[in-house]
């Protein structure tokens, strides 16, 4: 497997896993469990399958953003093909 090939296969494998990542966080919590989830309360305010479903799975989103530069800065440098 030539070097481009196995960057490709390791930049894929990680934007499938951070996409698995933000489905989680945004349909499963912020969708398919908000009712159970909002039992519970955030800091005494708004309910937490409510505050997924309108914040936290931007905070999640953003976050992922992130974690994908550093990892694909770290991929770049790792493989050679850095600017």
């Amino acid at each position: 497997m030539s070097a481009l090939e196995a960057y490709w296969k390791e930049n894929l494998s990680l934007i499938r896993n951070l996409l698995i990542i933000w489905a989680l966080a945004s349909y499963v919590l912020g969708i398919l469990l908000a009712e159970p989830l909002n039992a519970i309360r955030v800091f005494g305010g708004p309910p937490l399958g409510f505050w997924i479903a309108q914040q936290g799975s931007i905070y999640v989103f953003v976050i992922l953003i992130f974690y994908y530069a550093s990892r694909m800065a770290a991929l770049d440098r790792k493989y050679g093909f850095e600017d």
